[in-house]
């Protein structure tokens, strides 16, 4: 288990492009959920994000250990589209930081 954020970008391994504004809000929609406001709240362990000015989609490295089954979620999908990750590697405050 890496201990670094995986990002989802747009582009697929074959350089053709995946729409990137439906798949990650169809996928973090999945995985969002409502709280004591009628407010709709991402996972803190899958988030879109802007990576390097592409809209990607953020993994947290934690989400592996503590829910293994969206983990495998998004990475299933991520393999069957053939979509290219690569490691966030942003700091301070930019970074997808686990919760306390």
């Amino acid at each position: 288990m890496s201990e670094e954020n995986q990002v989802f970008t747009s582009t697929l391994e074959a350089s053709d492009q995946f729409e990137p504004t439906v798949w990650i809000e169809n996928l973090v929609s999945i995985l969002a959920s409502f709280l004591a406001d009628p407010r709709l709240r991402y996972s803190q362990g899958v988030q879109p994000n802007v990576v390097d000015g592409e809209i990607c989609l953020v993994v947290a490295a934690w989400l592996e250990s503590t829910d293994r089954a969206t983990y495998d979620h998004v990475m299933a999908f991520a393999q069957s589209n053939q979509l290219k990750t690569k490691l966030d590697r942003r700091s301070s405050e930019r970074a997808m930081q686990k919760p306390a």
